[in-house]
């Protein structure tokens, strides 16, 4: 008897963000997270805990980096004062995630101390 597929919620979702600015990126990491996240808005349904594939494009770097995490934040529509809708994904603690973490933090050294407004806080 063969298997069905599973349902397409337990597959990881494939998210594609480009950054190309420094406050924006900024306002979108995540350092407070063990290993790092990113916010991505977006208007699709997630729950904590999803699994998703990021593709980023980070400031004027020519490849995208693939990096996977979870799901650990929501801001859903209609938040209160009026947060971008979407959801805070902590990278994977694999090489890939590290890279990803290490790789922001040096773009945004001397500015993660700064007490501006960001996506989530």
């Amino acid at each position: 008897m063969a298997e069905s597929p599973q349902p397409a919620a337990s597959r990881p979702g494939v998210l594609s963000l480009t950054i190309k600015e420094r406050s924006a990126l900024y306002a979108a990491y995540m350092p407070y997270l063990k290993g790092g996240g990113i916010f991505i808005p977006t208007p699709k349904p997630y729950r904590i805990g999803d699994e998703v594939l990021m593709l980023l494009t980070l400031l004027d770097e020519p490849s995208k980096l693939h990096v996977d995490g979870q799901v650990v934040w929501i801001t859903p529509a209609g938040s209160q004062n009026n947060k971008t809708q979407g959801i805070g994904v902590q990278f994977n603690e694999n090489e890939n995630g590290i890279t990803i973490r290490n790789k922001i933090e040096g773009l945004l050294a001397g500015t993660l101390k700064s007490s501006r407004p960001t996506h989530t806080m």
